[in-house]
């Protein structure tokens, strides 16, 4: 079980408006976010397209809290080193994308970033058995990724609990991303998570200091 005192909460600015993104992240930084996520999708990995390496290095100056990119994308291994030059502190790449999983964070942490992996619903936590000692975030996806406002998928609480076991003392951030409010979000951590992404949670609302604040007290 995560420390609820040390959970993290990171909104994921898809549910953002985008005719004013600086704005937005400034706003949920003044709001006490702990990283800034950003979901990177090409359109063939997952079926929607969002933001590049330009947006994202037109957000870095609106913020000094870490930009935390997931790249839902297919190969990403090509794409790496432009997203850490756009700014990116933390690189998520998926299991399930490319050939070589340590390649792929082999090739974040040439770039001086911090390395995470993603999975899917149906992905099975052993993948990243072997990679443990490599990465610095694990991500699991409780929704189908591709589009935000979904409905968060239960099974994935088992996962994450067995990853919890599985990183032991490593200082790894367990994130789940996908449905994360009020009423998930302490089923999420007391299975072990300690970041949460949330979309609509927080960007449905004006008052983003107030969002944040109720899903820290959800997890108290």
């Amino acid at each position: 079980m995560a420390d609820n005192a040390k959970v993290k909460i990171a909104p994921s600015i898809l549910s953002a408006d985008f005719a004013k993104l600086g704005d937005e992240v400034r706003a949920i930084d003044r709001a006490g976010c702990d990283y800034v996520h950003i979901d990177v999708m090409d359109g063939h990995f997952v079926p929607n397209l969002t933001l590049g390496p330009p947006v994202i290095r037109c957000i870095r100056p609106h913020t000094e809290k870490p930009l935390d990119v997931h790249l839902m994308i297919n190969p990403a291994q090509p794409h790496i080193e432009q997203y850490a030059r756009a700014g990116a502190d933390i690189i998520t790449v998926h299991a399930e994308a490319d050939q070589h999983l340590d390649r792929s964070i082999q090739l974040i942490r040439s770039v001086g970033k911090k390395a995470g992996v993603s999975l899917n619903p149906h992905t099975p936590e052993t993948v990243v058995e072997y990679v443990l000692d490599e990465v610095d975030l694990i991500l699991v996806m409780t929704v189908n990724p591709g589009f935000g406002g979904q409905s968060f998928i239960s099974s994935q609480l088992e996962k994450i609990a067995r990853l919890r076991k599985m990183i032991g003392n490593r200082p790894i951030d367990l994130e789940v991303d996908g449905g994360v409010n009020s009423e998930t979000a302490g089923d999420i951590v007391a299975a072990g998570a300690n970041v949460l992404v949330a979309g609509s949670a927080i960007f449905k609302g004006n008052d983003y200091t107030a969002a944040i604040r109720a899903l820290k007290n959800a997890v108290n």
